[in-house]
């Protein structure tokens, strides 16, 4: 199970201790926010994507969207997110629990840029739920594989 290798991860980093497993689900950004009691824009989604041969991560804020135009200046290629069917072979990690740890060997992580509003946001930890509440450099730290900060997403507020 996905939430036992984040587990021994976040153990191995001393977290542990800082994982909520939650008594509902926590799979989407709005079922989250409602079970953390926070405003869905401090939830930590993971986004799944293939970017050439590549598999990459991008954890961004709740209430953010990839910009296609920033995403292919940055990985040189359109955004394409893997299939359902893919997400757990390819990270490690089903839907509703990607996560940036304890990611599958090969996967890159990287931060986008629409987390910086925060002091603290909650990621995931591998099952539907869970989370952990983590400062940006906490995040930056417990972070696996991780490929360091991009901005490859707009908010609400920024026309498209």
């Amino acid at each position: 199970m996905a939430i036992e290798r984040v587990k021994e991860y976040l153990r191995r980093l001393g977290a542990e201790e800082k994982i909520l497993e939650l008594p509902v689900s926590s799979a989407t950004v709005e079922l989250a926010a409602a079970a953390l009691g926070c405003e869905p824009c401090r939830i930590a989604k993971t986004l799944s994507f293939r970017a050439g041969e590549r598999i990459v991560l991008i954890v961004a804020a709740g209430d953010a969207k990839i910009d296609n135009h920033k995403y292919k200046a940055c990985f040189g290629t359109k955004a394409k997110m893997l299939a359902a069917e893919e997400i757990e072979p390819l990270t490690g990690h089903a839907a509703g629990g990607v996560c940036p740890f304890a990611v599958n060997a090969g996967t890159e992580v990287f931060l986008d840029a629409s987390l910086r509003r925060f002091a603290t946001v909650f990621p995931a930890c591998g099952s539907s739920n869970s989370a952990i509440e983590l400062t940006l450099p906490e995040l930056e730290r417990y972070a696996a594989c991780f490929g360091g900060w991009v901005d490859v997403c707009r908010l609400p507020e920024q026309a498209e």
